[in-house]
C-alpha cells in the first residue's frame, strides 16, 4: 500500500489525526483570504518549521519541493503576464505551503489512523447505502497520492538529469502518467486482494 509514514516519537506522530485533519483544513481557510506575500511567507516559515522539528528525516521530506518548481514557475510567469508578479508569490507561497502541509500530515500519520480519523465524517451517509470506510479509504488515499506522485516525479525528473544534464522537459509527463496510472493499478489490485476497504483495515492492524 502506498505510505510515506515516517516513523518517530514526534509531538507531531503523538497527535491524533482527526487533530491533524482540522488543522489543515483550518490553515486552508485561513491562507485563501491572505493576499498579502509577507502573510503567505509567514505561513510557509511556520510549516518549514514543522518539518525541522522531526529532525533529519523532516528535512529530508523537504525534497518534495523540487517537484514544485517547474509548476510554481509556469504559475508565476502567467500571473506576471496576465496580473502581477505579486499575485504570481501569493498564490505560489500558498500553494508551497498548502502542499507540504499535506506531506506532513502523510508522513507523521498512519493509513489506519488517517481512516478512523475520515470514516466518522460519512457515517450519515450510510442511509443512504453509502460504506463509509470505502469513502474514507478513498479520501486518504488522495491525501497520500498528493505527496506520492511528486516524488514519482522527482525520480523521473532526477534520472533524466543523470541522462541528458538537463534539469527537467515536457518529455517527461508521458511517463509521469505512465507511472501514476500503473501505481492505481497496483493500489487497486492491492485493495482487491485485502477484500477492498474492510479487508485493507483489517490487514492493516495486525
Amino acid at each position: 500500500m502506498v505510505s510515506l509514514y515516517i516513523s518517530g516519537p514526534s509531538w507531531a506522530h503523538r497527535l491524533p489525526a482527526s487533530v491533524k485533519l482540522v488543522f489543515l483544513c483550518l490553515i486552508t481557510l485561513l491562507l485563501f483570504p491572505l493576499d498579502q506575500w509577507w502573510q503567505q511567507a509567514i505561513g510557509l516559515a511556520a510549516v518549514l518549521g514543522f518539518y525541522g522539528s522531526l529532525g533529519k528525516k523532516g528535512l529530508k521530506a523537504l525534497k518534495v519541493l523540487k517537484n514544485l518548481l517547474w509548476m510554481l514557475s509556469f504559475i508565476f510567469l502567467i500571473h506576471l503576464a496576465f496580473t502581477s508578479w505579486e499575485d504570481g508569490i501569493v498564490i505560489s507561497l500558498r500553494l508551497v505551503t498548502l502542499v507540504l502541509l499535506a506531506n506532513f500530515l502523510s508522513i507523521t500519520t498512519k493509513m489506519d489512523d488517517l481512516m478512523d480519523a475520515i470514516e466518522p465524517l460519512f457515517r450519515p451517509l450510510s442511509v443512504f447505502g453509502v460504506t463509509s470506510k470505502k469513502i474514507a479509504l478513498a479520501v486518504a488515499l488522495v491525501i497520500r497520492f498528493v505527496p506520492m506522485l511528486m516524488a514519482v516525479f522527482m525520480s523521473l525528473q532526477e534520472a533524466y538529469r543523470a541522462r541528458t544534464g538537463k534539469g527537467s522537459s515536457m518529455r517527461l509527463l508521458a511517463p509521469f502518467v505512465i507511472h501514476a496510472l500503473k501505481l492505481a493499478d497496483e493500489v487497486a489490485e492491492a485493495l482487491t486482494a485485502r477484500g477492498g476497504a474492510d479487508g485493507y483495515k483489517n490487514t492493516a492492524s495486525r
